[in-house]
């Protein structure tokens, strides 16, 4: 078969009375000859791996003896949907140097191979080659075990059930279940700078657990369970659970730094940071070199692919990139006690002081952070306010006195209009997008024209007669448009 879901090639031969152990000698013989890396030997065959360069694939090769027949399957290790033959020639190479090798082997060689996998068939080890292939249950058994925390694998299925729960709650309170609106983000704990930076300081926590539709918490969640089978045992719980929720604080201390403007939420920055431990440590020589090749290829494959996705518009790349930078720093500064799991002291203090240094710094920085956009919030508030008092003139009781009346034109009217301006001059002084400021200049006509309308009525109103009706009625005919156009967003 040459491709598929899973690109793989299978060819099924007869020992011909050739005896198992001898088949599995010499064909262990082959593997070595063609330079392909054994991973699992067991009585019943072998499992070994081919390529996995930066330019080329990895196929998975396995050779499984059973009945007087061998089993012979060459698939790809990877995710690729096509493998253009080679998993079929991979066959066919094995296959051709398996007759060659037979047929140069002498008797007494072939006994001396066998002699040397004693070891191997009298193993009580189980065999993993020889167990019965998974049904539909146990698939769905494999299935769920994901969302289920074990001792080696605890604190991921526990993170990804949390984002699942409250994805579902969301859902059901109301929240559309492929995109959510904005004002449902924030209610929910989104990360915004205006917000965030307003005293909210738990938005940088709990926008990690939050998904911006169905879509994107399952891409967030694959690509979690993925790091967290992988690095989770190598770390441990405390390690794992400290490097995911610091990650995600300084990945979303990011976002707020780098976007003024921009909703975030999504476990995206944690998983990065994972990926960034991950790639530290596979910088060192703590994993095996066997692995670790094949491993930084792929990751960093995964890592360099998502973040020139992220260059699209609606991804927040810049928390993706805070993760990752900073899980890079905390992977390293976890190698010390990586390398003496004995001395657990070395470990709490590493926890410690990477806590400690995350919460001062991004303390420090989040008080470093301009919140234009909340001082603009609060000026657009106190003009409102000043907005409605100005108005409130036009709701006197139609008995009051003139006095009275044209005193509060003046003291409540164009008083608080002129407030009104001199709060836009504060505002145009404010780091924000120019169309912050087209939208406070047409604030600022709209005061003007409010203070030429108020004058006009006080004139009108104090020498009793009409004369400036015309004056009055173009001056709420333009101030009538700007406010149609600020509705209207334009």
């Amino acid at each position: 078969m040459a491709f598929g879901f899973t690109p793989k090639f299978e060819q099924d031969l007869d020992l011909n009375d050739l005896d198992p152990k001898h088949y599995l000698a010499i064909a262990l013989d082959v593997v070595k000859q063609l330079d392909w890396r054994v991973n699992y030997v067991s009585k019943s065959g072998f499992i070994a791996f081919i390529g996995g360069g930066f330019f080329s694939t990895m196929e998975e090769f396995k050779v499984v003896i059973h009945d007087g027949k061998v089993f012979i399957t060459s698939k790809n290790a990877g995710n690729g949907m096509f493998d253009w033959g080679k998993n079929k020639s991979h066959v066919e190479e094995f296959i051709d140097t398996f007759v060659n090798i037979q047929s140069s082997l002498t008797e007494e060689q072939l006994n001396e191979k066998v002699a040397e996998l004693l070891p191997v068939f009298d193993s009580s080890e189980v065999d993993q080659l020889a167990l019965p292939p998974a049904d539909f249950k146990d698939n769905v058994k494999s299935f769920f075990s994901l969302f289920i925390p074990n001792k080696s694998y605890f604190v991921t299925p526990l993170i990804v059930d949390i984002n699942i729960l409250v994805f579902i709650v969301m859902v059901i309170s109301g929240v559309s279940f492929i995109e959510p609106t904005n004002a449902d983000l924030i209610n929910w704990g989104a990360n915004f700078r205006a917000v965030t930076l307003s005293g909210q300081w738990w938005r940088l926590i709990t926008n990690v657990f939050l998904h911006i539709g169905i879509i994107h918490l399952l891409f967030n969640m694959y690509a979690l369970v993925y790091i967290g089978v992988l690095l989770e045992p190598y770390l441990g719980r405390l390690r794992f659970a400290t490097a995911y929720l610091l990650t995600g604080i300084l990945a979303s201390l990011t976002s707020i730094y780098w976007h003024p403007v921009t909703i975030s939420a999504g476990a995206s920055g944690a998983i990065f940071g994972m990926y960034g431990v991950f790639l530290a440590m596979l910088t060192t020589n703590f994993i095996d070199k066997s692995m670790r090749k094949q491993l930084l290829i792929s990751i960093s494959i995964f890592v360099a692919y998502n973040l020139m996705n992220g260059m699209k518009a609606q991804i927040d790349n810049a928390a993706h990139i805070g993760g990752l930078l900073s899980g890079l720093v905390i992977g390293y500064a976890y190698y010390p006690s990586l390398r003496k799991p004995l001395v657990i002291k070395i470990q709490y203090l590493t926890v410690a002081l990477l806590t400690v240094f995350v919460f001062c710094t991004s303390f420090a920085v989040y008080h470093r952070i301009p919140n234009d956009y909340a001082k603009y919030d609060v000026y657009m508030k106190d003009f409102a306010n000043r907005e409605q008092i100005a108005l409130s003139v036009f709701k006197m009781d139609s008995t009051a006195a003139r006095g009275e009346v044209l005193a509060a034109l003046n003291e409540k009217g164009i008083r608080n209009w002129k407030a009104n301006l001199r709060i836009l001059d504060s505002m145009d002084k404010l780091d924000l997008p120019a169309g912050f400021l087209v939208r406070d200049n047409e604030l600022r006509n709209y005061c003007n024209l409010r203070i030429k309308a108020y004058q006009y009525i006080i004139k009108d109103y104090g020498d009793k007669v009409t004369t400036y009706k015309s004056a009055i009625d173009s001056c709420n005919t333009e101030m009538q448009t700007i406010i149609d156009s600020l509705k209207n967003g334009n």
